[in-house]
């Protein structure tokens, strides 16, 4: 990642409902709003989930009560051939193709097609078999957290590390894993506890309601920002009610870039538009009374007011004692 360029990944997920058609309306929405990379997600039903495993809550609440994980997962599948429809639909609308993989045959079909970044979704961060085999192939990583305590996120980092990704490759995101996320459990200033006790690049995987997140996130030194969007919040699936709609999510991106560009660099001085106002705002050494010559500059016959064309106030100390080599009325400015 570069610096000082927040990353922003516009996440589809599963919100195409299994659909092209809709994918690449939500292609061309991520494109129109500015995001640098729209995200997919890459799985099959039978590698990832059993046949029996239960819904999370907010599925349950999102979708179908009687259906399985499984039954609802095999409904929003994209296949290769959709893959690569998309990415090359990404291609042409210039904004970056990217996927979350969440197994060893997922990773490789993404291999195969050419990404060069990869996405570790937060359920596989302590998937030891997967990380061992997705770190041998150097590619840049982006791996969310949420769920994980610090030392799970080491553990990860460390498998990684071990076997072949650099460090400089990997950007841990952090994330509160509920759908949609209560800001009370955003807890956001561990993105930089991360930071600070890994050495790595961080961002933010937000499943919060609205932009708050994300742009605090931005000003915290975040340097990549994911976030969920839809076409229609109302459409059945399990996260378009968390997700935002194509107008916040141009919101967001607007904002976000607005805060970088806030936040400027670490060097103070004065900037350019300031400079014109020194002279207007700060003061020079004036008389504070009449003075006539051959008297002793002293704190009872100056002062200091605007403007700054004169003598700096920031001259005082050395004026006090010097003695007047003119007559000077009141407000006139002391000249030696």
């Amino acid at each position: 990642m570069k610096k000082n360029k927040v990353k922003i990944i516009a996440e589809v997920g599963v919100n195409h409902n299994g659909n092209l058609k809709l994918a690449k309306k939500l292609v061309d929405c991520a494109s129109k709003a500015g995001a640098d990379y729209v995200k997919f997600q890459t799985f099959q039903a039978n590698d990832l989930v059993t046949r029996f495993a239960p819904k999370a809550i907010y599925q349950k609440r999102n979708t179908k009560k009687k259906e399985t994980q499984y039954q609802m997962l095999k409904k929003l599948e994209l296949g290769e051939k959709e893959h690569l429809l998309l990415k090359k639909y990404c291609r042409k609308k210039k904004i970056i193709f990217l996927s979350s993989c969440f197994s060893i045959a997922s990773f490789n079909f993404l291999h195969r097609i050419g990404l060069k970044t990869i996405k570790i979704p937060s359920g596989e961060i302590n998937n030891v078999p997967f990380l061992e085999h997705v770190a041998k192939y150097k590619k840049k990583i982006i791996m969310s957290s949420g769920m994980s305590s610090l030392l799970e996120v080491g553990n990860a980092i460390k498998i990684l590390l071990k076997g072949g990704t650099p460090k400089k490759n990997l950007t841990i995101l952090h994330c509160t894993t509920e759908y949609p996320a209560p800001l009370n459990y955003i807890n956001l200033k561990a993105m930089n506890t991360i930071k600070n006790k890994f050495g790595v690049e961080v961002g933010y995987s937000d499943h919060s309601l609205g932009n708050i997140v994300p742009v605090a996130a931005a000003a915290l030194g975040a340097s990549v920002i994911e976030k969920h969007f839809t076409l229609n919040k109302k459409s059945k699936g399990p996260d378009h009610k968390a997700s935002l709609s194509p107008y916040e999510l141009k919101d967001m991106v607007q904002k976000i870039k607005k805060t970088e560009m806030v936040l400027g660099k670490s060097i103070k001085k004065p900037s350019k538009v300031e400079l014109k106002n020194i002279k207007v705002v700060r003061k020079s050494i004036v008389a504070a009374k009449e003075i006539k010559k051959g008297e002793i500059f002293s704190k009872e016959n100056i002062s200091t007011k605007r403007p700054a064309t004169g003598i700096s106030a920031s001259k005082w100390d050395k004026i006090l004692g010097i003695r007047s080599k003119y007559n000077f009325k009141k407000d006139e400015q002391i000249k030696l």
